[in-house]
């Protein structure tokens, strides 16, 4: 794959993601964890990746989300759907569904959360989901006991880069590698010209041994499953709670787990441990085999009388002899009890084996002397033997448990992933159950049939401040441009972010808040905010700007806009408003003008512009009492004069009754 027609990626990234094993699927799937592996890439950066390659698929040149209200309007919808994920990974991956004009992405999208909508969030699921996270890759640890040898300079800098954990030893003959073979338990040889070679050791000639890593260096997959014990076994579990399908056996995974420590070393092998255990303790067992034995010698001393003839006597002095002498003459046999029983005590303490109680022959001298001593070279030659021992031991029974979990590599990572997945779907799930959701029906693209348009049955807002129960439903259909008047406080900012979160969720292919909705597909969102306060000259500029250039070509663009009037005069800004409604109708563009001039605006237009409105029916205890849902060719009255009327049908005061005839 060139990843370098993926939007955003350039040479130094697409080379980074080529070290990847699985880059092509990562980026199909959205996989954002396994794309976050590549060297230097953040999961943010990832996940950006991802969306480029989405957009590439399918021919999408972005830019729907065209103004930064609507940016906002998509975080806030993004935000509802990461706050129902359990992992992390689910609360990245979602962050590769993002709103389109593209139909097939739409579609595709679409099928995948069907599918999630269907899902029942189990408590049970849930919760396993917590402990389950991506595979991750731990650093190489160096194993001492084992190295890899060759003659050959381009096989050695291959080696160098292959086998990270071993150290690499260049050679030239048979005596170097027999030399090796004396400090190494294990060597391997990559020269194929050294196949038969008869020297001391385990030395292995594995010119393959590149594709042989599990064989070579078992430790490196031993530390892989080590390390991510806690996600596989959460994963599994995530399998059962939900009657996954796994992709291995389960149980088999299990097993080959409880054989594995921690630190990848093999755990439950009676020999290993013994043979671990002697050399741990082989100092403190031989220190206290001298004392059993000097014990015994001492208690036969104190008890024994030695009688020596004075002619005995002097040819002992005149020969130089040490009591050692007398000793070996008066208590051989004592002597040689005692030995046996350091010897005994040695090989009994440390659990030897036959061949290996035979090197402990040497560890005491056999000439009597008192104290009895140890030879630091015969104790040396029993450790060193005892080492190899134990790590032919590991590794063999480390190729043994490699040879098993090689076979679930891969699986495992297909069973994480899918159990992260299923978080993702999940959060799809409980968004749609928690709000309420239906999926809309597309009618085609804007500005293919027509202008553009949508309809929204009982459409209730996630976004607001109040619980979700408490929503009221909004009922609202526009085709073209329109004018949405209003009271203050009415909620036409609420109707507008509704309508801006349902095209936003529709055109990522997810579900709505709303017992039903038809609309159009749009290729851009427009939603421009209300405006704090007059803009200045140059500020006012900018934005006419920004308006004459969304005018051009808007005919499949959904425009949004929050009282527009607030940037400059309100006469001036019924004009310049009326002057943009004309030329967005001329486009065919769908429009929702929000304004409280949307008498003077439809004045000063040269074309017919709809007016629905939110109509407040009355006050209560000084509290609007409003219809939500926008009333079709309607233009709403405005807070004062429904204040005025009030006033008006509670006094008998004329002046009331006058002011209220100049809203007519």
């Amino acid at each position: 794959m060139d990843f370098e027609t993926i939007p955003g990626v350039g040479e130094k990234t697409a080379a980074a993601l080529a070290e990847l094993d699985d880059a092509e699927r990562a980026l199909t799937d959205g996989d954002v964890a396994a794309l976050a592996r590549a060297p230097g890439l953040t999961e943010g950066r990832a996940a950006a990746i991802a969306r480029g390659a989405i957009r590439r698929d399918h021919d999408d040149p972005g830019g729907f989300l065209a103004t930064d209200r609507a940016s906002e309007i998509y975080r806030d919808a993004l935000g509802l759907l990461q706050a129902r994920t359990v992992t992390t990974y689910a609360e990245k991956r979602l962050e590769t569904l993002f709103p389109t004009g593209s139909a097939s992405r739409i579609e595709e999208v679409r099928a995948f959360a069907a599918d999630a909508t269907d899902l029942d969030p189990d408590p049970d699921v849930l919760a396993a989901l917590a402990g389950v996270e991506p595979l991750a890759d731990p650093k190489p640890r160096r194993v001492r006991e084992r190295c890899i040898a060759t003659a050959d300079a381009e096989r050695y800098a291959a080696a160098k880069e292959a086998f990270p954990e071993l150290s690499i030893e260049v050679v030239e003959d048979g005596r170097d590698i027999a030399e090796l073979a004396r400090s190494y338990s294990t060597v391997v040889v990559l020269d194929e010209s050294f196949a038969g070679i008869d020297v001391d050791g385990d030395v292995r000639v594995l010119p393959d041994a590149a594709e042989r890593t599990d064989e070579v260096v078992p430790e490196r997959l031993l530390a892989f499953f080590a390390a991510n014990r806690e996600a596989l076994q959460a994963a599994a579990v995530v399998h059962e709670a939900a009657e996954l399908d796994p992709p291995c056996d389960l149980a088999a995974l299990r097993d080959a787990l409880s054989r594995l420590a921690d630190d990848g070393t093999v755990l439950g092998d009676d020999e290993l441990e013994r043979l671990s255990n002697a050399v741990d303790d082989l100092d403190t067992a031989v220190s206290t085999a001298e004392s059993v034995a000097n014990d015994r010698l001492r208690d036969v001393i104190r008890e024994r009388d030695v009688t020596i003839e004075g002619t005995d006597f002097l040819s002992l002095v005149e020969q130089g002899a040490r009591v050692d002498s007398l000793l070996s003459r008066e208590l051989e046999d004592e002597f040689d009890e005692a030995l046996s029983a350091a010897r005994d005590h040695l090989v009994e303490s440390l659990s030897l084996r036959p061949g290996e109680a035979d090197l402990t022959e040497r560890v005491f001298p056999e000439d009597p002397s008192f104290p009895l001593g140890h030879d630091e070279e015969a104790v040396g030659r029993l450790r060193t033997e005892l080492k190899a021992a134990r790590d032919r031991r590991a590794a063999k029974l480390k190729a043994g448990l490699a040879a098993d979990l090689g076979d679930l590599r891969d699986p495992v990572e297909t069973l994480v992933r899918d159990a992260l997945e299923l978080d993702v779907r999940l959060a799809v799930s409980r968004f749609a159950r928690d709000f309420d959701c239906v999926f809309p029906e597309f009618t085609g693209a804007a500005g293919d049939d027509g202008a553009g348009s949508f309809a929204i049955e009982a459409g209730r807002s996630p976004l607001l401040d109040v619980d979700f129960v408490d929503v009221d439903p909004v009922d609202y259909e526009v085709s073209g441009v329109t004018l949405l008047s209003g009271v203050n406080s009415g909620g036409k900012t609420s109707t507008l972010d509704l309508v801006g979160l349902v095209v936003v969720l529709a055109h990522m292919g997810l579900p709505v808040p709303a017992e039903s909705v038809r609309l159009s597909r749009f290729s851009e969102l427009h939603y421009y905010a209300k405006s704090q306060g007059t803009l200045d000259a140059g500020a006012f500029e900018s934005t006419l700007r920004d308006f004459a250039a969304l005018t051009d070509g808007a005919a499949d663009r959904l425009v949004l806009v929050d009282e527009l009037e607030s940037i400059t005069e309100p006469g001036a800004s019924a004009k310049i408003i009326a002057g943009i409604l004309e030329e967005l109708a001329e486009q065919g563009a769908a429009a929702v003008f929000v304004s409280h001039l949307a008498g003077g605006i439809r004045e000063a237009a040269d074309v017919s512009v709809a007016v629905d409105g939110i109509e407040a029916v009355g006050l209560e205890d000084g509290e609007l009492v409003v219809n939500r849902s926008p009333v079709k060719d309607h233009l709403a009255r405005s807070t004062p004069e429904l204040i005025v009327e009030k006033l008006a049908g509670e006094s008998e005061t004329s002046f009331y009754g006058r002011l209220l005839e100049k809203f007519d």
